[in-house]
Formats: C-alpha cells, structure tokens, sequence
C-alpha cells in the first residue's frame, strides 16, 4: 500500500463516525437503540423551504455551475438574517460568503490564516474539529480551560499572562458545545478587546443561536470587532437542514476574500435549489422558531427527569440543542458510564472526554430525539 500522508497521523477518526458504526451494528443485532448522542435534527424544514427546492428544479440554470459566492439573493437574505435577528449590517456583497455547511469553512478559514508552526487558541471543552484541522493544516492547537467554576467562560486574563506571540487565531463557540453556556456582551467586548491586543483573529461558530434561547448574540455587535473577527453560521440547527450543508462566514472584505480564494479552489459553488430552499429558510417568520423551540421545550423537560433517573446534575440556564450533565458523585470515567448504559439499557449518550479533558465527568445528551423514545427511555431505567 502507498504511505500515508503524515498529515493523517496527527488525527483519528471523528468520535461520532466511529462510535455510530458500533451502534448500528447494536442494531442490526435486534438491539432497540436509543440514539441520544448526536445533534442531527429529526424535525422537517417548514414546507416553503421544501417547495422552494422542488420548484426550483425546472428552473434552467438550476443544474449549472453556481457562483463560488453563491446566489446575490442567498446572500442578501443572510445580510437580511443578521440585520433583523442581530442589528448587524453587512455588506451582502463582500461581507458574506455561504457555504456548504460551516464545517467547511473551519477547514477554509485555517487553510487561509495559518502556516506551519502557527498556536491556535481551542476551546476545552470544544467542537474536536477545531483540532483536528489545525493539526492536518500543520498548526499548533493550544488549549484554553473553560470549566464549570469560571461558568464555562474564558479567563482571559491567565491566557493574557502568557506567551501569545505566536498565536494567530482563536476559536469561539457561543451559544457553547457541548456545555450550552451563552455568550453575552460583556464577554463579546472583552474578547474583541484582547483580539487586537494581541492581534489574534477570533472566530465564533455561532449554530445554536436560536435554539432554547432568548437572546441570541453574535460577536459582530461589537463596535469594530470585524477588525479581528469573524463568524460562522449554519442553517443546519436553526431551520433543520443539517444535511443540505448550508452555513455562512461574516466578517470584512478583506478576511472574506482571503476565504474565498481558499473555497474558489476545492468546490464548484452549491446547488441552485439548495440555495433557493435556504432563501426561503431565512425568510421564515418568528412563528418558525416559537414552533420548534415549543418542540424543544418539550423534550428537554424529559431530559432533565432521564438525567435525573441517571442521577446526575445539570443546569436549567444552558441554552442549545443539548443537555449537559456532571455524572453521579463518585463516577468519574464518562465514556464506561456510557457504555455501559448502552449495553445495558440500549441508551447511546455522548461522554464529554470527546470534547478535551475538561469534559471528564461530564455526558451531554442530545434534544433531537421524539418525546416518545425519550419516555421509553425513562422507563428503561
């Protein structure tokens, strides 16, 4: 066989990939698995998005190549988006460039920002691909502590005390994954602050805005923060479109095109009705949310009596797709707590360890699961 790039050595299989083959093979063993594990929405997009894809189909550009930038109107309507739900202004022109899901951009924006040698400021506990892509771009990955007694929130300070001169860029996830922790002004104004201090770009992946929360942020409020920021966005969890891969990066002209020269050169733009169905997602009235939020409401009740089965702890403040909880007083090892509610109780959870030492002794559970199966799994145990 041909070797391996080196590359491939710095990284392994994405948690999720592997585990999820495990627990299929569970089920295709007669095993009634609960997945509890994964934020993959099980709602619907609301039925304009739906017809707006289909109607779009006969349209006769809809199988051509498509702009690197996307449609004018995509990105109007995601200028629009954060005009309305942020009161940032963008320039649709140059300010916004969709994506194909904002995983894609994590890859784009550090294949355009960081050379060989470069730290990257990563959030523990965080999002593992903020890792691995640093690593196979050759970077360096330096974690900073976020832990339940500092709310979950960065100490700015101790990492100010350090040696930061090579670092180039650090990444944010407010509303926060795994934890559910929100992000807030004040944090925003201090982190914008620090960035140009030290001349770091900060980049906050933003998904989970508009899930169980009451005031959503974005870091692009702050006066001047696109001088050293940038956002990513995504339609997967906001409107239920994770596998139509639609997500968005913000930020200045400047940073913009140093993307897009990355992005011209590995796609071919996205699909025409995907495009015109995400339109139609962000034109979604407030009654979209209240609806999907209510579902939400719902389910994370049940959570909280199945942590509570389990007995563990949990805050009611977290906001997000998911439910965060400290194992039981005396359990520390996440991933055998796991495992063995899923051999034993055919229960999937996700162990916090996946997301960096500071999730041991912590599990998350997912609200993309029926109220239904969430009941069963209630009596399961």
């Amino acid at each position: 066989m041909i070797a391996v790039a080196q590359r491939l050595n710095t990284v392994e299989e994405y948690y999720f990939s592997r585990k999820l083959r495990e627990v299929r093979q569970l089920i295709a063993e007669g095993n009634p698995v609960i997945n509890m594990g994964i934020g993959s929405p099980d709602l619907h997009p609301a039925p304009e998005v739906i017809d707006a894809l289909k109607n779009s189909v006969s349209d006769p550009m809809a199988h051509q190549y498509q702009s690197y930038q996307g449609l004018p109107e995509l990105r109007e309507n995601m200028a629009g988006f954060y005009r309305k739900h942020f009161g940032v202004a963008l320039d649709s022109n140059r300010e916004v460039l969709p994506l194909m899901g904002s995983k894609e951009g994590i890859m784009h924006i550090s294949l355009a920002f960081l050379n060989e040698g470069d730290e990257v400021l990563i959030p523990d506990p965080g999002y593992p691909t903020y890792t691995s892509v640093t690593r196979l771009v050759g970077a360096t990955p330096r974690y900073y502590d976020l832990t339940e007694a500092q709310g979950w929130l960065p100490d700015l300070d101790a990492l100010e005390s350090t040696d930061l001169s090579r670092v180039k860029l650090m990444w944010l996830n407010y509303p926060h994954m795994p934890t559910g922790t929100n992000g807030n002004t004040e944090l925003y104004d201090k982190l914008v602050a620090f960035a140009k201090r030290n001349n770091i770009l900060l980049v906050n992946d933003n998904p989970y805005s508009f899930v169980l929360n009451n005031n959503p942020r974005s870091i692009l409020q702050v006066d001047g923060a696109k001088e050293v920021a940038m956002e990513l966005n995504s339609l997967s969890k906001t409107f239920n479109m994770a596998g139509w891969r639609v997500g968005m990066v913000l930020g200045s002209a400047d940073h913009i095109d140093a993307v897009l020269k990355v992005k011209s050169n590995m796609d071919s733009g996205m699909f025409y009705g995907i495009q015109k169905g995400a339109v139609a997602a962000l034109q979604c009235s407030d009654n979209w949310y209240k609806e999907m939020n209510d579902v939400y409401a719902k389910r994370r009740e049940l959570i909280y009596k199945l942590v509570e089965k389990l007995d563990c702890s949990y805050s009611k403040d977290a906001v997000g797709m998911f439910v965060w909880a400290r194992l039981p007083e005396g359990v520390s090892e996440a991933e055998e707590f796991i495992d063995s509610i899923l051999y034993d109780k055919h229960i999937f959870i996700t162990p916090g360890t996946i997301f960096g030492k500071n999730g041991q002794g912590y599990i998350r559970f997912s609200l993309c699961t029926p109220e239904e199966k969430i009941e069963e799994a209630i009596s399961r145990l």
